[in-house]
């Protein structure tokens, strides 16, 4: 084949294949928005994205699991499951296609397939959505909002009702917020409509109303003025930290739950995908979603543990730098912290190593840990020193993490990451809270100690753990196939 027919046949394949990423898009929109039922490609968003973005999802998917899967095969079985009544749902579309190619002998055809993959989901209950109320509106606020307003959908699970702030709300500070929702100097722009009501104090996000409150504290508010009921409040100001100053927002009338972003005292504090199922939604009323740090390292950890057994080891955080920094040197109550965070890397403390301890039991008393800020704004990185009970080697280790991101409770939580040239800014706006790097791997040559490298956007990540605790706990987790 001459040069000239060769590159007309690449073009021609090229062609077909953004045609079918088109076709794609199309029916995961149509599959959200009619159906309320989210495809994902192992764990990847797929609502919204473009045909490139498609594309290249599907090239990191025959890489993650050596399999020759491509949009065109996402194509069929996302037919298949439009043809199927089934209730609001998230399925990997990614997993499904990986069985489907390793049991197509088996089928006649990809509906039979999936008929016989999501047979449970009959079984699946109707969901109750949930009120939810930010009481606070910073960095992990305004994620969180964006995250719930970009995917409202049939507004099944979770709906954002209303924001509290300190600041009385007038037309200017009002306008601030709008714009801060709508900007981020990392994030980037927000993907949808934010309009400032002035008439009313809310914000008008994506054709939604949603109320800002006014108050000096959860007592002074009645959210059933609003018509809010049962909400779910995330505090995300810092501000309450433990049981009793937490319990406050259970006063104010039109609470039912409450969930803190940020380690607590004398409460649940959740590594989703590790130990939610230990409580019981119906029983207990205030958790908290611990920190970016334990969110990223638990998952990891727990593989680790259930496989190989950690006798000890040492975690080192080297985070990006956060508010509680100065931007230029003064006065702080802690030691360095005071120095300029974008000029200095910064030795500090770090309870990550403790907490986690709180989602796995097992661990208290083994693992020491320290923290560096660093200047960058945003994606930060644990390098795991461990000694573990079982010799290994670095194929192993990473085959085990492998295979937790593959299948199991932490397929969400843990993003098997290929790619040799990652740098932080590469891991900003992964939605998984621990992604772990697998070129980084280093086993002693007695294969009893192994160093891990753990990177996690420690805003966007984190943010979706909490917004998955967040569903348990209000018991409006849809059906799902990982």
């Amino acid at each position: 084949m001459s040069n000239n027919a060769l590159y007309e046949k690449e073009l021609s394949f090229q062609a077909d294949r953004r045609r079918a990423g088109v076709e794609f898009i199309k029916i995961v929109s149509d599959l959200w928005y009619d159906k309320a039922i989210e495809l994902v490609l192992f764990r990847n968003q797929l609502i919204d994205r473009t045909v490139s973005e498609v594309i290249n999802l599907h090239e990191y998917a025959v890489e993650f699991v050596n399999k020759p899967i491509n949009v065109f095969d996402s194509v069929e079985i996302a037919k298949a499951i439009q043809s199927l009544d089934l209730p609001p749902s998230r399925i990997d579309i990614g997993k499904l296609t990986y069985e489907y190619h390793l049991e197509d002998d088996k089928y006649n055809d990809a509906t039979a397939f999936v008929l016989d993959k999501l047979s449970d989901s009959k079984e699946s209950k109707e969901i109750e959505p949930k009120d939810v109320v930010l009481y606070g509106f910073g960095r992990i606020g305004r994620l969180l909002a964006r995250i719930l307003m970009s995917k409202v959908g049939k507004g099944t699970q979770l709906r954002l009702r209303a924001v509290v702030t300190r600041d009385k709300v007038d037309a200017t500070l009002l306008e601030k917020r709008a714009s801060l929702l709508r900007y981020d100097s990392i994030h980037g722009d927000f993907e949808g409509s934010v309009i400032a009501d002035h008439e009313n104090n809310a914000l008008i996000i994506n054709g939604t109303t949603v109320h800002m409150i006014t108050a000096g504290g959860p007592e002074e508010i009645d959210y059933t003025e609003y018509g809010i009921n049962n909400a779910l409040v995330l505090d995300n100001t810092g501000a309450f930290k433990d049981e009793e100053a937490l319990s406050r927002h259970l006063t104010s009338k039109g609470v039912d739950k409450v969930l803190l972003t940020a380690p607590g005292k004398g409460i649940p504090n959740i590594v989703h995908g590790v130990n939610q199922n230990e409580y019981n939604p119906d029983e207990v009323k205030i958790y908290s979603a611990a920190s970016c740090t334990t969110n990223a390292i638990t998952p990891v950890l727990k593989a680790i543990e259930d496989t190989l057994g950690i006798e000890k080891g040492h975690l080192e955080t080297i985070h990006a730098y956060t508010n509680d920094q100065n931007l230029v040197d003064n006065m702080h109550k802690k030691y360095r912290r005071g120095r300029a965070a974008a000029l200095n890397m910064v030795i500090t403390e770090t309870g990550a190593g403790s907490a986690v301890s709180k989602a796995l039991p097992s661990l208290a008393g083994k693992l020491t840990s320290n923290a560096i800020r660093v200047p960058v704004p945003n994606g930060s990185l644990v390098v795991l020193n461990l000694e573990v009970g079982k010799e290994t080697t670095a194929e192993e280790v990473n085959n085990i993490i492998k295979g937790y991101a593959l299948e199991g409770e932490l397929v969400e939580q843990i993003k098997y990451e290929l790619n040799n040239e990652l740098v932080s800014s590469d891991i900003v706006g992964s939605t998984a809270p621990s992604i772990f790097d697998s070129h980084a791997t280093l086993v002693s040559g007695d294969g009893k100690s192994i160093v891990l490298y753990v990177w996690y956007d420690n805003e966007y990540g984190y943010s979706h753990q909490v917004i998955r605790l967040a569903k348990y706990i209000s018991k409006v987790r849809r059906y799902t196939y990982y």
